[in-house]
């Protein structure tokens, strides 16, 4: 069981590292060709409303909801049975799916004001038409996800490890090609049915699944998923509305801000994926299992583990990003439409989110600790009620520190979550009989050791970083001191981008 879960981490960590690295390469590609600008507000602002119709019907949950009823028939040997209740549930949310994105389709003039209320007529037009284009992309996540919790629940984790890796290559491709924020949206549509969607279906398909198109709305799975999804999508947790609150507030500082705070998120989202996320999704059967046959004390253990692990990577990843963060934004948006002044920014806000990447890797494995445990509306209950809390501490950061601010209360807010999921989740495992994880001592010893360590490191990249851009810098004066001095000679001398000689 132990070394099935090491296998599990070992493929997501490499595929959510390469996602990861793809998506920094999309970073790129999008400072290369938006900038940080009106452009790129608008595209990140699109995301808002597609965003939230993916999470008003859980697809982001998807997983962790229906894992455990698939797992179930397949512990009693109902193959059949299971692949009829991914149908059942997947005719019902593509219906849901049709109904709720021709509603947003038709309202979305009046949904992206709220979405960007610092946008004018002309800019809220053109969210309006990129936000159309995003919004079916929306459809083959949620489908995808429910066909990628299939494979999960049989122990297939190649595929749905993989398919962000497509994902964000058609977006990179796409954006590059069509150079525009139009052209980076319908890369993401392209994507999300090429990799979330089609992989998976491709994968489900060659196992036995055959979609069925007749509808059963009594099927006792599809009831099941409703009931377990419902805390999920009532509640607006801090995990999903940091974003939207740093967009919308984003727009109404100067432009580029949002895109500012979209930059430095991403590169944050690289240490959080392959820690927390890969460490969350390969758990999570195990967990599950566990909690099934009322192992109490061995759920503990296992979550504490990797509890641990992720916590202690996590906060060497934050010392490296302390350190040589700067340094990192340079190289990734060093060659991009950024100016020194928006490289700033971008590193300022990098650190500041910083704070709390340790609370963002660790997020995952206490949500699906309660996941495990059958209680999804711990989780949503308290991410509503931090986001209902720091949602006018975002208002009054915007106004006092701009940028900083936001990345500070954003930092906070998911720190407060965690803490309030730990505490809530040692609890309800104590009430159990679960016994407490020993080794607090020499874990807290290896975290100075580690974090101590990282920092080191994380200072000789940054050294070693600008002794080289020291070079650079200095070999590039001196080839255009060469230039400018034979171009004297031969008397074409360069004014204005036009030789002399022409000028005159």
């Amino acid at each position: 069981m132990k070394q099935r879960l090491l296998v599990a981490s070992a493929i997501w960590s490499v595929s959510i590292l390469l996602s990861r690295l793809v998506g920094l390469a999309r970073e790129a590609a999008l400072g290369r060709t938006l900038g940080v600008g009106g452009d790129a507000d608008l595209y990140q602002a699109a995301f808002t409303v597609p965003d939230f119709l993916n999470y008003l019907l859980a697809g982001g949950a998807m997983a962790v909801v229906f894992v455990p009823l698939q797992a179930a028939r397949l512990a009693r040997g109902d193959e059949r049975g299971a692949w009829n209740a991914v149908a059942a549930i997947g005719n019902v949310a593509a219906l849901a799916l049709l109904v709720v994105g021709a509603l947003a389709f038709v309202a979305m003039p009046w949904l992206v004001q709220l979405a960007a209320p610092g946008f004018g007529p002309d800019q809220l037009a053109e969210l309006t038409r990129l936000s159309r284009i995003l919004l079916p992309a929306q459809g083959f996540h949620v489908l995808g996800a429910l066909l990628s919790a299939a494979l999960l629940a049989r122990d297939r984790h190649a595929v749905p490890a993989l398919a962000p890796v497509v994902y964000n290559l058609v977006i990179v491709a796409c954006g590059l090609l069509a150079g525009t924020a139009e052209g980076f949206a319908w890369g993401v549509l392209a994507g999300s049915f090429l990799g979330p969607f089609l992989m998976p279906l491709v994968a489900c398909h060659k196992l036995g699944f055959t979609w069925i198109s007749r509808f059963d709305p009594r099927h006792p799975d599809l009831r099941a998923w409703i009931l377990r999804s419902l805390p999920i999508m009532a509640g607006f947790s801090i995990v999903v509305a940091d974003d939207w609150f740093l967009r919308a507030q984003g727009t109404i500082l100067e432009p580029g801000a949002a895109a500012t705070l979209a930059y430095a998120k991403s590169l944050l989202r690289v240490p959080v994926g392959v820690f927390g996320v890969a460490a969350g999704l390969a758990a999570y059967p195990l967990l599950t299992r566990l909690a099934a046959e009322g192992r109490a004390s061995e759920l503990r253990a296992t979550l504490a583990r990797a509890l641990r692990s992720v916590v202690l990577l996590a906060l060497c990843a934050e010392a490296v990003l302390v350190a040589a963060g700067p340094d990192l934004v340079a190289l990734v948006y060093g060659r991009t439409r950024l100016d020194p002044a928006q490289i700033t920014a971008v590193a300022d806000a990098l650190a500041l989110c910083t704070i709390g990447l340790a609370a963002w890797a660790a997020q995952p494995l206490l949500a699906r600790g309660f996941y495990a445990l059958g209680n999804t509306w711990a989780p949503a209950l308290f991410g509503t009620a931090v986001a209902l809390a720091a949602w006018p501490c975002y208002g009054i950061a915007r106004e006092r520190f701009g940028i900083v601010g936001l990345a500070a209360v954003s930092a906070l807010a998911i720190s407060t979550h965690a803490i309030v999921l730990y505490s809530a989740l040692a609890l309800r495992l104590r009430r159990a009989g679960a016994a407490r994880p020993a080794g607090v001592v020499p874990f807290a010893a290896r975290v100075l050791v580690c974090f101590g360590l990282a920092l080191a490191c994380g200072l000789l990249v940054a050294r070693a970083r600008r002794r080289r851009g020291r070079r650079w810098d200095r070999r590039c004066a001196g080839e255009r001191s060469r230039r400018s001095a034979s171009r004297r000679s031969s008397g074409r001398a360069w004014c204005w981008g036009w030789p002399r000689s022409a000028r005159r």
